[in-house]
C-alpha cells in the first residue's frame, strides 16, 4: 500500500481538500508575579524601626537639653506621640494617604496590644518578685496565721485560712447571683419583645444599670445596715456573699443579656412552631445556644466580686483562725489577707501579704480555666455515640423456624410480583 504526503498534489479525477486557514499567532504571556496580601513588609519593617529610633532620641533631646521637664511617664508619652508623628511621615513619603492611615491604625492597635500586655506582666512580675519569698515556702499553702507573730520567720503561718474563706464566700455569692442575674436577663430579652412587658422592662433596666455603677463600699454598708445592724445577724462570710451578691448580679445580667439577646430568632420560631411554650424554648432552646457566652458573664461576675475588700471587709470581720462554717463567726478571704497584712512596718508581713496576692491571681486562673472547659460549646466528637441494638441471639432450635417465618412473606412478595396482571375487562356495549 502506497503512502504520500499530505501536501502532495492530489491526483486527476480527485477533489482537492480544502485548505485550512492559518492559525494566529498569539503573543506569550508576562510572567505572573505573586502579590502577597496581608503580612508586613521589610520596607514597613524598617521604617517602624527608624520612627521608633528616631523618635527615641528626639525625645532624649527635647527632655534632657531643651525643655524643663522629667518624669518616665511623662517620656514614654512624648516618645510615643513622636513615634506616631514621625512614622505617619515617613509612610508619606512612600506610599499613599489611603496606606498610611491603614498602616498607622495597625501600628496604634498593635502598640495598644503590647502596651498592655506589658502592663500585665509588669504587675504580675512586680508581685511575685516580692512576694516569692513568702511564697516558696509549703508552710504558706498549709498553715494559718493563728500562731504567728509579727516578727515570726517568714516559714511560720501562711493563707490557708483566707483562701478557704474566699472560696467559700465566692461559690455562695455565684450561687445567688447567677440564677438571679440569668433570669433578669432572660425576663428582659423575653418580656421586652411585648408590648406589655415593655412597661416592666424599663424599671428593672434602670435598676440593673444603677447598680452596675454602684459603688462596693455602699453594698457592704447595705448589707452591713439591713442584715447585721436590723436583723442581729454576725459578720460572717454568709453575709459577706449577700454584699458580693449585690456586686456580682448587675454584671451578669448585664453580659447574660447580651448573649441572650443574639440568639438566632430563627430557633426560637422553630420551637414555637412545633407547639413549645415560651418558657419551654427559654429553656431548651435558648440557654442551650447562649451557654458559652453565659460561662463568658459568669466569669466576669465571679472576676468583680473576688477582689473586692470595703463588703468583706464590712461584712465578715477578720480572723487568723481556719473558719469552715460560713455562717457563724468571722471569716477571713484573700483581699482582707492582703490589706490587714500590707500595711504593717515588717518585712515578714509585707511579704505574705504579696504572696497572698499572688495566690489569689492563681485562683483567679484556675477559676477562670474551670469555667471555660465546663461551658465550651460541645461538638459532634464530644457527643456520646450510641451503639445499635445487636439482635437477640438464637438456638439452633429457633433457626428454622425464623427462617420460614421471615422467608413466606418474602416469597408471597415475590410471587405475587411476578404473577401476571390480569387484563382489564372490556364491556361489551
Amino acid at each position: 500500500m502506497s503512502t504520500q504526503p499530505l501536501d502532495a498534489p492530489a491526483p486527476s479525477g480527485v477533489p482537492a481538500l480544502p485548505t485550512l486557514p492559518a492559525l494566529p499567532v498569539v503573543p506569550a504571556l508576562p510572567e505572573q508575579r505573586r502579590i502577597k496580601l496581608g503580612g508586613t513588609t521589610r520596607e514597613e519593617v524598617l521604617t517602624m524601626l527608624g520612627a521608633g529610633v528616631g523618635s527615641l532620641a528626639l525625645d532624649w533631646l527635647l527632655y534632657e537639653r531643651v525643655l524643663p521637664f522629667s518624669g518616665a511617664l511623662g517620656f514614654l508619652l512624648c516618645w510615643y506621640a513622636l513615634f506616631l508623628g514621625l512614622y505617619t511621615l515617613a509612610g508619606r513619603l512612600q506610599w499613599d494617604a489611603l496606606t498610611v492611615r491603614e498602616r498607622l491604625a495597625t501600628a496604634v492597635a498593635w502598640s495598644s496590644g503590647l502596651l498592655l500586655f506589658a502592663v500585665i506582666l509588669e504587675q504580675i512580675g512586680f508581685v511575685a518578685l516580692h512576694g516569692l519569698a513568702a511564697a516558696r515556702h509549703a508552710n504558706f499553702f498549709t498553715e494559718t496565721m493563728r500562731t504567728t507573730a509579727p516578727l515570726s520567720p517568714i516559714t511560720s503561718g501562711g493563707c490557708l485560712h483566707a483562701v478557704v474563706g474566699s472560696l467559700e464566700q465566692l461559690g455562695l455569692a455565684t450561687l445567688f447571683s447567677v440564677p438571679l442575674g440569668i433570669l433578669t436577663a432572660v425576663f428582659l430579652v423575653e418580656a421586652g419583645a411585648t408590648r406589655r412587658g415593655a412597661r416592666l422592662v424599663k424599671p428593672v433596666r434602670v435598676l440593673v444599670e444603677a447598680m452596675t455603677a454602684l459603688p462596693s463600699i455602699v453594698a457592704g454598708l447595705f448589707v452591713l445596715g439591713v442584715v447585721i445592724l436590723t436583723l442581729g445577724a454576725e459578720k460572717s462570710g454568709f453575709a459577706a456573699s449577700l454584699a458580693l451578691t449585690v456586686m456580682m448580679t448587675p454584671i451578669v445580667t448585664r453580659a447574660a443579656e447580651v448573649v441572650v439577646r443574639i440568639v438566632p430568632g430563627t430557633l426560637k420560631e422553630a420551637s414555637y412552631a412545633l407547639g413549645a411554650s415560651q418558657w419551654r424554648t427559654v429553656w431548651h432552646v435558648v440557654l442551650p445556644t447562649a451557654r458559652p457566652g453565659l460561662t463568658t458573664a459568669v466569669v466576669l461576675g465571679m472576676a468583680r466580686g473576688v477582689g473586692e475588700t470595703s463588703p468583706v471587709l464590712l461584712t465578715a470581720g477578720f480572723t487568723t483562725r481556719l473558719n469552715l462554717d460560713p455562717l457563724h463567726g468571722n471569716q477571713a478571704s484573700l483581699p482582707l489577707f492582703i490589706w490587714n497584712y500590707v500595711k504593717q512596718p515588717y518585712p515578714e508581713m509585707v511579704a505574705r501579704a504579696f504572696a497572698g496576692g499572688l495566690t489569689l491571681m492563681l485562683v483567679v486562673l484556675v477559676l477562670f480555666v474551670t469555667a471555660r472547659v465546663l461551658g465550651r460549646p460541645r461538638t459532634a466528637a464530644d457527643r456520646p455515640t450510641r451503639r445499635p441494638l445487636r439482635p437477640a441471639r438464637t438456638t439452633p432450635a429457633d433457626r428454622p423456624a425464623r427462617r420460614s417465618a421471615t422467608s413466606r412473606p418474602a416469597l408471597a412478595r415475590t410471587a405475587t410480583a411476578a404473577a401476571p396482571h390480569p387484563a382489564p375487562a372490556v364491556e361489551n356495549r
